[in-house]
């Protein structure tokens, strides 16, 4: 069972990670919130991974914090919720707003989260109410080297099309983000002000 990773980051999108270690490339899922503070490609990356074990596949999901490892494998405990949700979800609202979600009975915000209907808002909000308190993670943007702004805007209109995000309403988004933006535009800043602008 691999716990952690620590290796030469190879390749990076919102979709999966490639970590090299000793000439192994490791493919490793990430959330949004993760994708967040890689550094760039060519620097050595150091992950808390959760080894998920089908009977035809073998996926690693890595996460920034061991909070949100132990998040993921809490959603994942929850009737309805895979290992693919469980990131849409991290993607889709960090910790500790989902901390305060389930504080407030917000179940509106849980909703808003692509892929989670209303059942599985509820089993969330019924399941984990009480066990996140504890949870206060900060994530802070690392800027990363841009490529041309249009093949950005394709590569974060495929991250939100991933994420269940109609293209109409994603592409406009992503607009809207880059007028609000200022000084330099990174991945995952643009990523970042589009999903708070889908909320």
């Amino acid at each position: 069972m691999i716990a952690h990773i620590q290796g030469l980051l190879h390749f990076k999108s919102p979709e999966y990670l490639v970590i090299d270690v000793d000439g192994i490339g490791y493919q490793v899922h990430v959330p949004l919130s993760t994708f967040y503070d890689l550094p760039q490609v060519g620097n050595t990356v150091s992950l808390h991974i959760h080894t998920h074990v089908r009977e035809d596949a073998l996926q690693l999901y890595g996460f920034q914090s061991p909070e949100e490892k132990a998040l993921f494998v809490r959603l994942m405990s929850i009737s309805g919720i895979g290992p693919r949700l469980a990131v849409n979800i991290l993607s889709g609202i960090s910790p500790a707003e989902l901390v305060e979600s389930l504080g407030h009975n917000n179940l509106a915000r849980l909703i808003s989260i692509p892929g989670v209907g209303r059942k599985t808002a509820e089993r969330i909000m019924l399941e984990l109410r009480d066990k996140l308190t504890t949870l206060a993670p900060s994530h802070a943007t690392t800027p990363a080297k841009t490529a041309a702004e249009e093949a950005m805007n394709e590569d974060a209109l495929s991250a939100l099309l991933n994420l269940g995000y109609k293209k109409g309403v994603a592409q406009q988004a992503i607009e809207n983000a880059r007028k609000r933006l200022e000084g330099e535009v990174t991945l995952e800043t643009l990523l970042k002000e589009s999903l708070r602008a889908l909320a």
